[in-house]
C-alpha cells in the first residue's frame, strides 16, 4: 500500500485519521474544529464587509440600501461569529485536557 493509498479522500475521514480514528468522540470533535474554523473565517469575512460597506456609505452618502447592506452583512457576521468562538473555545479546552489526562 502507497501513501497516497492511505490518504483519505473525505474530509470526515481525513479528521477521524487525524484524530486516531479509532476514538469517536476525538474524530467528532476534529469535525466540530474543522466548521467552526470555516465559520469563524466567513464570520470575519461578513465584519470586514460591513465595515468596508460602511466607509463607502460614509464617503459616498448614507442611504436605505447601504444602510440595509451594512446592518445584513454585521448581523451575519455576528450570528456565525458568536457560537463558533464557543465551540472553538470548548473544543481547545477538551483537547487539552485530554493531553492532561493522558488520554
Amino acid at each position: 500500500m502507497t501513501a497516497d493509498d492511505r490518504t483519505p479522500r473525505d474530509p470526515r475521514s481525513a479528521a477521524a485519521a487525524e484524530a486516531g480514528g479509532a476514538d469517536p468522540v476525538r474524530a467528532r470533535r476534529a469535525v466540530i474544529a474543522r466548521w467552526t474554523l470555516l465559520a469563524n473565517r466567513v464570520g470575519y469575512l461578513f465584519v470586514a464587509l460591513a465595515m468596508a460597506l460602511f466607509v463607502i456609505a460614509f464617503a459616498v452618502g448614507f442611504d436605505s440600501t447601504m444602510a440595509t447592506s451594512v446592518t445584513v452583512t454585521l448581523v451575519i457576521g455576528c450570528v456565525l461569529l458568536a457560537p463558533s468562538i464557543v465551540l472553538g473555545y470548548a473544543v481547545k479546552a477538551a483537547e487539552r485536557d485530554d493531553r492532561e489526562r493522558g488520554l
